[in-house]
């Protein structure tokens, strides 16, 4: 069988030694060349992460862009990137139980007044908090996709009133109350004390978490932002908390990464930073992705979990 060639193509990370060892396994049906690879034409995949701006135009017989997480925003934003070029996201099991057990973190954390616990053992104060039920703190999520099921599965199953909202009708699973379309979102986001934010980035989501949205929220109600940074209007956030309309927000994705030092999130009494570490597609999970979308242009077949570019997911 003769091997696919595929470029690694990225402007910010290193993806041969990310991932080198995973597609090493694959190595019998991908031939993995870096950017600028000597043969042009020859490349008919790549596996990209925020590609070179010139990137794309320099292989005229690609079949097939890779991401290497499920997010793929960066990769329909290159520029050049032909409009039917198939871009395809990593599907990972362990990627959804990973985010899950990050929000469920600071979901049950908010639940159980943890940063209080944590400022009194900080004053060395003796103090039981008695914190409610789960049955008592309803958590809205923002994307149903699949992760954002697995994420709401799980909190039902700890007993918190789930409800989810997606731009389309879903099926929703059991434990979980499904909102869609604009007057949905309006309906789930009153009766709202988490908010989780599982949201492709689209133009139609681009800056939804803004001062209109966290109005509409429960007073005092926590945001869990794992989206992309580009859904924060981050001004907006620092005057929610300033008011008190909102408690608290866990921050995992920035729309400048790092984060820079000088940024007002770094000393902000109520806000808890990561460094976009809510999960991670393993490399395994990328090279599954990369052979699966091989053998599809090998046959002439659209790769698995191509993405509608058009929506954006």
């Amino acid at each position: 069988m003769d091997r696919l060639p595929c470029v690694l193509l990225s402007a910010t990370t290193d993806l041969r030694g990310l991932f080198g060892a995973a597609l090493a396994e694959i190595a019998d049906h991908v031939e993995i060349v870096d950017h600028p690879a000597p043969n042009p034409e020859r490349v008919r995949l790549a596996l990209g992460w925020r590609p070179p701006a010139d990137a794309l135009a320099r292989y005229p017989n690609l079949a097939a862009l890779c991401s290497i997480a499920a997010g793929v925003d960066n990769l329909l934003a290159c520029p050049g990137r032909p409009p039917d070029l198939p871009v395809v996201r990593v599907v990972d099991p362990d990627q959804a139980r990973a985010m899950s057990g990050f929000v469920l973190w600071h979901v049950i954390g908010h639940q159980r007044r943890f940063a209080a616990y944590a400022d009194n053992q900080r004053d060395r104060i003796w103090r039981r908090l008695y914190p409610r039920d789960a049955s008592a703190v309803p958590v809205g999520i923002l994307g149903y996709g699949k992760i954002g099921r697995r994420v709401a599965g799980d909190l039902a199953a700890l007993g918190f009133p789930v409800r989810a909202w997606s731009r389309t009708p879903q099926t929703a699973d059991p434990g979980v109350t499904h909102h869609h379309g604009p007057d949905g979102l309006a309906g789930m986001l009153g009766d709202t004390e988490v908010l989780v934010n599982l949201l492709p980035l689209t133009p139609e989501t681009r800056a939804i978490l803004d001062t209109r949205l966290f109005s509409s929220l429960r007073s005092g109600a926590f945001l869990i932002q794992v989206g992309r940074g580009e859904h924060l209007v981050e001004a907006d956030l620092l005057a929610a908390l300033e008011s008190g309309r909102l408690a608290g927000a866990a921050l995992d994705v920035f729309a400048t990464e790092p984060l820079p030092p000088a940024h007002p999130f770094w000393d902000h009494p109520a806000i808890r930073i990561t460094p976009h570490e809510a999960c991670e597609a393993s490399p395994q999970a990328v090279a599954r992705t990369l052979l699966a979308a091989a053998d599809a242009v090998r046959e002439g077949r659209l790769p698995p979990d191509t993405v509608d570019a058009a929506r954006g997911y």
